[in-house]
């Protein structure tokens, strides 16, 4: 007797809160960014490139957030990260000549020194300092599917006590996914995967086809849904 054949779907949750801080460049916060793109954005990129130059037949799914791509777009933060780039390559020349008699720590002062000047040849000469084109590029070639998820990734269980405020969050993320990938989004990541079932209007009218959503959801509603997905991942 055949056993049924089980599916496991990769899907990464890209989001951060939004910061933004034109009038100070000494806000602790702006690093929660930085060092995500240094330490998760841009190596999925060299991941996914690396793949498509080895001929993987890959599929994966990735949300990125409203606002991770208003930050992401950001010129002022753009700059901001090159600073935040050569400021650590400074460190690490400096951390590589003071460690030279200690072999441990100098290796490993080499090797953040060539990570973070890749990070800035990869930022500025292969992205042109714009990481999202280089997931639309992936997304384009059919082997990542980026979703979108509420607008400021608001959890929907609480902000139904107002019904537009819902509507504006599904909207306003299929909006801005619009904007910078140039079509509509088939999927949405339920912000905190909180789900309401009077959301699905406004997810139906905006054009979206399936959610991902906490795994109680699924394994307590009520009818159960043909089609079940129990675990979910997230990175930042």
């Amino acid at each position: 007797m055949n056993q049924p054949k089980g599916y496991v779907s990769f899907v990464l949750h890209a989001h951060l809160p939004f910061v933004h801080h034109p009038e100070s460049e000494n806000y602790l916060e702006e690093q929660w960014l930085f060092e995500a793109i240094s330490e998760t954005y841009i190596p999925l990129l060299l991941s996914y490139q690396k793949l498509v130059e080895e001929g993987v037949d890959f599929r994966i799914t990735m949300t990125m957030t409203p606002p991770l791509l208003e930050m992401l777009a950001s010129p002022l933060l753009q700059e901001r990260y090159i600073k935040y780039l050569k400021k650590h390559i400074e460190l690490c020349e400096k951390e590589v000549k003071r460690t030279v008699y200690d072999e441990r720590v100098n290796r490993l002062s080499h090797y953040y020194l060539d990570r973070y000047s890749n990070d800035l040849h990869v930022f500025q000469d292969v992205y042109q300092c714009n990481l999202i084109t280089g997931f639309k590029h992936f997304q384009d070639l059919g082997v990542l599917e980026i979703i979108t998820c509420g607008a400021t990734h608001g959890y929907f269980p609480i902000l139904y006590v107002n019904e537009n405020t819902v509507r504006a969050q599904i909207g306003v993320g299929v909006q801005t996914y619009e904007k910078y990938f140039g079509r509509k989004p088939r999927g949405i990541w339920l912000p905190e995967c909180g789900y309401v079932p009077e959301a699905d209007k406004y997810l139906r009218e905006f054009g979206i086809q399936y959610i991902i959503t906490e795994s109680h959801g699924i394994l307590y509603a009520d009818p159960a849904p043909i089609y079940r997905n129990v675990c979910s991942y997230c990175i930042s």
